[in-house]
This record gives C-alpha cells, sequence and structure tokens, in this order.
C-alpha cells in the first residue's frame, strides 16, 4: 500500500485488470464505437484486453477518440510554443480552464504529437462520482482532487496532493497538468488563484520557495475555443453569483457539462505554450523575501503569461462590440461570422433577461477587455 493510493492513477501492473473491468460497460462501448465506427466490437475488445499500460491506452484509444471529436465538433486545433519544450524533459504546466476534459486531454495530444512527455493531470473526485469515469481517469494518468472538505482536511489533502506533484515530476520525470484556479473559468476572466501555488509550495524541498518552483519548471499554458459549448450551462451559476446567491449544483450537473464540452460545437481551438519561468522567478527571490508575497508576485506573472498569449476570436471581439455598443473591432470579424453569434445568443439566452444578456456577451468579452491590459498582445 502507498499513500498516494487514493489519489493516483493505475500503475502500469493494474492497467490490464481495470479495462477488463469496464470492458462490457456500455459507456466504453459508446466510447469505442464513436472512436472506431467502422470496426466490429470483438476487434477492439481484442485490442484492449492486450493492453498493458496507460500509454497505450492513452495512445491506442484515448488520442484516437480526441482526433475524432476534433473532426466532429470543431474545426480544427492549432499551437504555439510547444518547439521551445524539451525532449525527455517534465514541466509543471499551469493552465487557464475552460473545459473539463479536453483542456488537458488536448495538450496531452499536441505533447504525444511533439514526442514530448505527457501529463498526470489533477480531477475533481467530484467529476468521477460514476465509477466507470473514474475508472476512465485512472487509465488516462489522472489523479484526484478531493472536494468539500473541511479546512483541517483540507491542509491534510493539499500536503498529500503537493507530495505526489514533487514526486512525479521530480522522481518519475513524468509532466503534471494543474488548473490555475478550482473550477473551469464561467466568465471569461482567466486568474491564478494563489492557493494553488501554496498547495504546490508545501511539496517544496527548497530553502526559498522561488528555488523550488525554478527546479519544477513552471510552464503556464493558455488554451481558448472560439465557441464554448457550455455557455449557457454555465448562465444559472453566473447569475446567482451575480444577485449574491448561493448556487447549488444539480444532481448530474457535471456529468451534463462533461459530455456537452466534449460533444459540443467548439469550431477553432487553439493552445499557447508559454516560456519556462526562470528569470521571472530569480527576480521575485531578489525582490520578496516573504513567501506570500513571492506566491502573490508569480500567481501575477503567470496570469500576464496565459492573458498576454490568450488567442482571441471573432467570437470574442463580436461579444466586446455588441456590449459596449461599438464596432471598434469591426475590422477583425465578417458580417456572417456576426449574424451566426447572434443567432446562437437568441438561441442559448432569454432576451427578457438583461442581466442574462450581459453575462452570456460579458462571457466572451472579458479575454479582449483582459487582454487590452497588455500594450499591442491584441
Amino acid at each position: 500500500m502507498s499513500k498516494f493510493d487514493a489519489i493516483r492513477p493505475f500503475y502500469d501492473t493494474e492497467v490490464n485488470d481495470a479495462i477488463l473491468k469496464v470492458i462490457d460497460h456500455p459507456m466504453m462501448k459508446a466510447l469505442m464505437n464513436f472512436t472506431f465506427p467502422d470496426v466490429a466490437d470483438e476487434i477492439w475488445k481484442d485490442q484492449l484486453r492486450r493492453t498493458h499500460s496507460t500509454r497505450d491506452f492513452q495512445c491506442n484509444f484515448i488520442y484516437k477518440s480526441l482526433q475524432k471529436v476534433l473532426e466532429k465538433t470543431s474545426d480544427g486545433l492549432t499551437t504555439s510554443g510547444f518547439e521551445k519544450l524539451e525532449l525527455n524533459t517534465a514541466y509543471m504546466f499551469i493552465s487557464n480552464h475552460r473545459d473539463i476534459l479536453l483542456d488537458t486531454s488536448l495538450l496531452n495530444a499536441c505533447l504525444f504529437e511533439h514526442k514530448l512527455v505527457m501529463t498526470a493531470s489533477a480531477i475533481g473526485d467530484n467529476l468521477v462520482k460514476k465509477s466507470f469515469l473514474k475508472v476512465l481517469a485512472r487509465l488516462n494518468r489522472n489523479f484526484l482532487v478531493q472536494r468539500g472538505l473541511s479546512p483541517r482536511e483540507m491542509l491534510q489533502s493539499s500536503k498529500l496532493l503537493s507530495e505526489y506533484i514533487s514526486k512525479l515530476l521530480q522522481h518519475e520525470n513524468r509532466s503534471v497538468w494543474i488548473a490555475q484556479r478550482e473550477g473551469r473559468t464561467k466568465d471569461g476572466n482567466d486568474a491564478t488563484n494563489p492557493g494553488v501555488l501554496k498547495m504546490l509550495a508545501m511539496g517544496s524541498d527548497e530553502e526559498n520557495l522561488m528555488d523550488y518552483f525554478t527546479k519544477i519548471k513552471i510552464v503556464p499554458v493558455s488554451i481558448s475555443y472560439e465557441y464554448d459549448p457550455t455557455d449557457a450551462l454555465k448562465m444559472p451559476q453566473l447569475l446567482a453569483e451575480a444577485k449574491q446567491e448561493i448556487y447549488i449544483k444539480e444532481k448530474n450537473e457535471d456529468f451534463i457539462n462533461l459530455m456537452s464540452g466534449i460533444m459540443g460545437q467548439k469550431r477553432r481551438i487553439h493552445i499557447h505554450v508559454g516560456d519556462v519561468l526562470v528569470h521571472e522567478l530569480d527576480a521575485i527571490k531578489a525582490e520578496h523575501e516573504n513567501s506570500n508575497k513571492q506566491v502573490q508576485a508569480l500567481a501575477q506573472i503567470i496570469d500576464d503569461s496565459i492573458l498576454s498569449s490568450y488567442k482571441l476570436w471573432p467570437t470574442n471581439y463580436i461579444a466586446y462590440d455588441i456590449l459596449n455598443q461599438t464596432e471598434a473591432h469591426s475590422h477583425l470579424y465578417t458580417e456572417n461570422e456576426k449574424s451566426l453569434f447572434e443567432r446562437r445568443l437568441e438561441m442559448r439566452i432569454d432576451h427578457g433577461n438583461p442581466l442574462a444578456l450581459q453575462s452570456f456577451l460579458a462571457m466572451y468579452a472579458n479575454p479582449v477587455v483582459n487582454k487590452l491590459k497588455y500594450e499591442n498582445a491584441v
């Protein structure tokens, strides 16, 4: 028994047993029939029975599933920055977070295509309550972040998580993906929660925190979707927050969001990988002795990287212009793109509710607002 057993993915020695337990599950059949529509069930089942490692499962099945998702629900994925990463090197990827499964899955597909080390990825245990999803997540090298804990339990959980992440990065040469804050960005404002960095800091084996963060090679990642397939699903929570009401999730809400994110239309997608933070950490170390101030400064640097390199789409500019009753960005989109977006707005939002309309537009417009803060970044 290992102290990480409650949160870790499967070891390769456990992969085949785990697959055999879910091979006849209806959701496995649905996933494989989607991925291999012209292949008889017995053929993919036979291939699965002969799968004995996470890498084989990811490369031969999940990667193919992802290609199918991109083919059916997007106009393609573009990337930038991957050429700066080194082969056989583990990185600590800290990313903005828009989609429950796709953000990390798409990053891993890009790492695989560039022959780079793929990640172990954090996932909230609230998202894998269904036993099949938990097995699938662990097969796909996800480790669990425990949610809904008391403050005392949260501290213990954070210590365990930070220790596990440090072990992956420093002893197993395994890259790690974590979102810059808990939960997806619902309002388009990507911001790093210093609490995430404080959790990572608990795994430090250095006197100065910045030395540890240099050692684990932090890389900010920015991902953007032209259309958010879950935009309308995010509205109830945004409206509750706007009215300062406590939002309570519906029973199957996470699962519906998860499936909608995968199967909904996204049009174009872009992933940008930032520079490994080195000089920035040296500067923080020179400027601040207090570790809290160091963490705050690092959160800002990660935000600067993610926001300034965020790929803006016509939908962002259109929403900004409608919201601000301007045509300032009209040269960046066509009339056809605008009418498509307005049609989406009509279909998804109750126009008798001004707050809903404003919140929906702000979700797409805020990335423009944020990027305008960086000179020449737009």
